[in-house]
């Protein structure tokens, strides 16, 4: 099966396509045959060396909509399932820009009915972070919450899903994306600048840091998307960063609100996996509103 993976760090031109072996699932496992696979900022930070793993052929791609194709014992999963999932990890040899893919079987839920594989491939990491984000934020119905770059993949997801659980959102986004962010849900838009102390709290989307938490009340709370690389607390403000983790019970929860239409998976542009590289430059030029996608 072919595979997209880097051997070397650099640019997009460090993309490669590998034919290998594929894989089996163990015990807990299911393989999926891959239909469609979110390419993230993520996969770029494995590709230039943030994540390390020098001299290791690592596998590129976290998001999977497919079908089950075979299953190990003890996974609740069939032959045939229309299934996504998320599969963790910066240093896995393989990943889900392939033909087929391993993952965990508690990784994994139903896929979407109402959106196409290409539209569901874009939920798993980019709606799991924004939720579990939320969750470290633990706020009340009606604090106000500000979203940096709200027009984003995460972004967008923290704002309906924030919305939907009774929360005031304040977008922060360019002012070409206010009719957008506010069809997401958000309350106001605003391009900035944003008074200080103003909100209850910052999900900081767009990874402004120090920043955003200045935008904070006092005692409120921030929650960045990389793992430990919050800022450090001041005027008792709560910080802390989202790790995200598979789970796919959360996933079909998830899956579920796409399903009702409080969540809209956003695809940018497509491109077939033997054109990684170029998926990758797509992303490098930035300006996306919604997520690039690969289809084996």
């Amino acid at each position: 099966m072919r595979a997209v993976v880097v051997t070397s760090f650099g640019g997009p031109e460090a993309v490669e396509i590998v034919e290998t072996g594929v894989p089996e699932p163990a015990a807990r496992q299911v393989r999926i045959k891959v239909a469609a696979a979110a390419l993230n900022p993520v996969d770029a930070g494995v590709r230039s060396g943030v994540f390390g793993g020098a001299g290791k052929r690592l596998g590129l791609g976290w998001d999977v909509a497919g079908t089950v194709d075979a299953a190990g014992v003890a996974t609740g999963w069939t032959v045939g399932d229309e299934v996504v999932a998320l599969a963790y990890g910066a240093a896995k040899s393989l990943g889900t820009h392939a033909d087929y893919v391993v993952v965990d079987a508690d990784a994994v839920a139903k896929a979407p009915v109402s959106v196409d594989a290409v539209h569901a491939a874009t939920v798993p990491l980019n709606a799991l972070t924004a939720t579990q984000a939320l969750d470290l934020l633990a706020l009340e119905p009606g604090q106000r919450l500000l979203v940096t770059g709200a027009a984003g993949a995460v972004g967008g997801y923290a704002v309906q899903l924030a919305a939907h659980r009774g929360t005031a959102v304040t977008a922060l986004a360019r002012e070409a994306d206010a009719e957008l962010v506010r069809s997401l849900g958000a309350a106001e838009s605003v391009t900035g600048p944003v008074a200080p102390g103003s909100v209850d709290a910052v999900l900081d989307a767009a990874v402004l840091g120090a920043a955003a938490l200045e935008w904070v009340r006092d005692g409120g709370a921030f929650a960045g998307v990389i793992p430990q690389a919050q800022p450090a607390s001041v005027r008792g403000v709560r910080t802390g960063a989202v790790e995200v983790s598979p789970d796919g019970a959360r996933l079909a929860e998830l899956v579920a609100l796409v399903d009702e239409g409080v969540l809209t998976p956003r695809v940018a542009e497509t491109y077939a996996l033997d054109e990684a590289a170029k998926a990758h430059a797509r992303l490098a030029e930035g300006g996306l509103r919604g997520r690039v996608v690969l289809i084996p």
